[in-house]
């Protein structure tokens, strides 16, 4: 049986996630208030972010720095961009 939340980011019920994500209070709070749709979303935005940043996950302080957008773009209502990102249209 597929587990349920109360997403904050849709503002919807929906499938929770099947662990949390990340290490610490920031992936317990993802996997308590955070739906699979949300979440996929934010992945997509991750990649993003270590692609035009040459963002490093082994390395701590890019860690951090993940950590933080992911709080933002979550909880908070939106990240950064890469600079010079420019939306498809």
């Amino acid at each position: 049986m597929t587990r349920k939340v109360h997403c904050v980011v849709d503002n919807i019920d929906t499938d929770g996630l099947d662990f949390p994500p990340w290490p610490g209070e920031a992936g317990k709070r993802v996997f308590n208030e955070v739906g699979k749709p949300a979440w996929q979303r934010w992945l997509a935005h991750q990649t993003m972010l270590i692609n035009e940043n040459r963002i490093s996950p082994m390395n701590p302080e890019h860690r951090a720095f993940l950590e933080a957008q992911m709080v933002k773009y979550l909880f908070e209502g939106g990240a950064d961009k890469p600079p010079g990102y420019m939306p498809e249209a």
